[in-house]
């Protein structure tokens, strides 16, 4: 494998691809739940999710290296501008190209969720296509770029938990129920988690950088108080959500992805070293998807 595509590659960010699928998974399984689960619709909203996801961090990289934010005080993993393994030139180019992917794939998902027949929901969710583009281009770059005025968490719980979640269970059964918002705010909490453990990785550098992120706003002990009770409100939702429903005592083994959380939770606390933040970031976000797949496959017995 050449040099140039393993560059590329890392500038997708592959390890933070299973955290972008786990609200499509869980609405999958609340999908199959309700008797209503379509294998080509599911592969179609995976393919669209990724795309959207590796569009977000080309935009990620591409802003914040030319804003000088990717730099050698930075303490998370050399991005690609930063490297200089991708030019910044080549980099936006990149994301055009994945927007146009993106765009495509969105067409045919919608296209196939809906068959033409319904054009309120079918413009609707065109409508959330180009949203969420700009929502992924627009967090690092650009002067007012929402990711480096706090606003971060505030779109990833958006659209990680409820564009995603409530969206794509749309899709399949072309409802929407209420008691959704409980599964899809877990998900986004989760999700705010892994965003918030990032920034709190990075809060000095971000300072120098003059991107003021809510975990700077919220300084050290308030950060800390504000991730555990991301990841406190999400299981206790998911709590919520399964003794309404009455769902079947099998679908409990999920829960078993949230164990690890309590030891990461335990870290968190003690942890005095911003640099020590940067592996705890791959266990909230794997427990994420451990329980959206656990949920969506044992959905399928229950």
């Amino acid at each position: 494998m050449s040099s140039k595509v393993k560059a590329w590659i890392s500038a997708a960010r592959p390890r933070t691809l299973p955290l972008s699928i786990s609200g499509i998974l869980t609405g999958s399984a609340l999908a199959v739940l309700s008797n209503e689960f379509d294998y080509l619709l599911l592969i179609l909203a995976l393919l669209t999710t990724l795309s959207f996801q590796i569009l977000s961090n080309f935009a990620n990289d591409y802003g914040d290296g030319v804003k000088g934010t990717d730099n050698d005080s930075r303490l998370g993993p050399q991005r690609a501008i930063q490297s200089g393994t991708i030019t910044d030139k080549s980099l936006k180019k990149g994301i055009v190209i994945n927007a146009v992917i993106s765009l495509i794939l969105a067409f045919l998902l919608i296209s196939y969720a809906f068959q033409f027949k319904n054009i309120i929901a079918t413009g609707f969710f065109f409508l959330l296509a180009i949203l969420s583009i700009v929502a992924a281009i627009k967090y690092t770059v650009g002067n007012n770029a929402y990711g480096y005025s706090g606003l971060g968490d505030v779109f990833v719980f958006i659209f990680f938990g409820g564009v995603s979640v409530i969206g794509v269970y749309y899709l399949y059964k072309h409802q929407f129920l209420f008691d959704q918002l409980l599964p899809a705010s877990a998900i986004g909490f989760l999700s705010v988690a892994v965003l918030n453990l990032n920034n709190m990785r990075d809060s000095a550098s971000d300072l120098v950088s003059n991107k003021i992120t809510l975990a700077i706003k919220l300084g050290r002990l308030g950060s800390k108080v504000y991730h555990i009770s991301l990841i406190l409100l999400s299981l206790a939702l998911w709590i919520i959500y399964f003794l309404r429903h009455h769902l079947e005592p099998v679908l409990y083994i999920s829960f078993i992805a949230y164990l690890p959380l309590f030891i990461h939770i335990i870290k968190v606390i003690k942890n005095e070293k911003p640099q020590d933040y940067d592996p705890e970031l791959k266990k909230v976000a794997l427990s994420c998807f451990g329980f959206s797949l656990l949920l969506f496959v044992i959905s399928f017995w229950a």
